[in-house]
């Protein structure tokens, strides 16, 4: 990084942190307080290693399958026309809380330094048996931040059930046009079967996703070899009964209680070998030509190898079966356009941010605390080295969300949207920035 760069981002993040000082001591209120166990130094993961071998590279490619075009035709000429967006969030039923109305516990998820400057909990009735999982906005969707004429941000929530459909998983979008009033609604993530016939739930975790034009990326949680499913936000169906059930049932169409149900449009599988990369935490590059879609996976603290980042270019254009997808090869297949290695263990949100003037890319990591009690680190690396952002008067490096939820860049605000527990939290990129440097 050069010298001149961060003398620029030292002065910025000085003026922005004096502005933002009260609200930042809002949010954090005891949380600064760091325990002795949380001071430790976390490991250095150290400057990322290229992987450019064929044998290193075919174990990040992926297969594309699409859900055939008469499957998504059928399912909506049974259950209706499909909606957009717009649809649903005029529909929103549930208020996030401001972080004001928070409890302490609640609070509690949030980063000590760099401090959220927005942050939001969840309605605790809707949320109740869902866990969180990963965060995209109308940034990602759209160059200019909107998604027609609304700023939208995805939640997405998943459930373990001991059902006969297994676990579950949903996005909540939130209508974010009024900072102090953000309502949302939640659309249930399947997948047509049976010929478009039916459809059942994604019945797997969400780890990332990511928003880009009118595709809906999602990564999900280990299980079957399928890594990435793919909606598309134009193809909203509505459920017609509030039964608990999944699918097609008697009378209708079930959604598991909600209002909404989303078709995968497709999905991207693994290679099917021991040494397969799992996309876990996913994230929009706009820096590069074309955009790209940011991964890496997770892998464990107690783990023997090291962790694999890479990134898949992004397919621009004006055919609305393809845009927003990954893009393929002529057999179908996606391979990575950019490779390495981290020592970093324990990745639950990634971003690549490509600064104006420079060849290279920052990379951030946010690392869980893993078996540990606490908070977890969030780190800059680069073909150079790593730094860690670092707080109180020991400067511990545990100083982000215990666990280090996914990382979402909206260029138009300049913030970093992330999800800990229950709150979901915004940040300057700047105010990243100056605490590294």
């Amino acid at each position: 990084m050069q010298q001149r760069g961060r003398h620029r981002r030292r002065r910025r993040g000085r003026a922005l942190r004096a502005a933002l000082t009260g609200a930042a001591l809002a949010l954090t209120g005891a949380a600064t307080l760091i325990s002795a166990s949380q001071a430790t130094v976390a490991d250095d993961p150290g400057a990322l290693k290229p992987l450019t071998s064929a044998t290193e590279t075919d174990a990040l490619r992926l297969t594309e399958h699409r859900v055939p075009r008469p499957w998504l035709d059928r399912l909506s000429a049974a259950m209706g026309e499909p909606v957009g967006v717009d649809a649903v969030l005029d529909s929103a039923d549930h208020t996030l809380r401001d972080s004001a109305d928070c409890t302490a516990g609640e609070r509690e998820a949030l980063p000590v330094f760099p401090a959220a400057t927005r942050a939001y909990c969840w309605d605790d009735a809707d949320t109740e048996g869902w866990r969180p999982g990963a965060v995209t906005t109308s940034g990602d969707a759209d160059e200019d931040g909107r998604w027609g004429t609304h700023r939208v941000i995805l939640s997405a929530w998943s459930r373990d059930d001991d059902t006969p459909e297994g676990g579950l998983a949903r996005v909540s979008f939130v209508d974010a046009d009024d900072p102090a009033h953000l309502g949302y609604t939640s659309a249930l993530l399947a997948v047509p079967v049976d010929g478009g016939h039916d459809y059942r739930g994604l019945a797997s975790p969400v780890t990332g996703m990511v928003w880009y034009q009118d595709k809906l990326l999602v990564t999900t949680g280990a299980g079957d070899r399928d890594a990435l499913y793919v909606y598309d936000v134009e193809r909203i169906q509505r459920a017609t009964t509030t039964a608990n059930a999944v699918g097609r049932v008697p009378g209708g169409w079930a959604a598991n209680g909600h209002r909404y149900v989303l078709p995968a449009v497709a999905s991207y599988r693994l290679p099917d070998t021991d040494d397969a990369a799992r996309p876990g935490a996913i994230s929009l590059d706009r820096g590069t030509s074309p955009d790209s879609l940011v991964a890496s996976e997770r892998v464990d603290a107690d783990s023997d190898r090291p962790t694999r980042l890479w990134r898949y270019a992004l397919r621009t254009g004006t055919d609305p079966d393809r845009t927003g997808l990954p893009v393929t090869d002529s057999a179908g297949q996606v391979d990575a356009v950019e490779a390495y290695e981290t020592g970093a263990a324990e990745v639950g949100g990634v971003l690549s941010h490509r600064r104006p003037g420079t060849a290279g890319s920052d990379w951030y990591l946010g690392r869980a605390a893993g078996g540990q009690d606490g908070r977890g680190t969030l780190w800059r690396q680069d073909s150079e080295g790593a730094r860690a952002t670092e707080c109180g008067a020991d400067r511990s490096q545990r100083c982000w969300s215990g666990e280090a939820g996914s990382l979402s860049y909206w260029a138009q605000t300049g913030e970093v949207w992330s999800q800990s527990g229950r709150m979901l939290f915004a940040l300057p990129l700047t105010s990243i920035e100056d605490a590294l440097d």
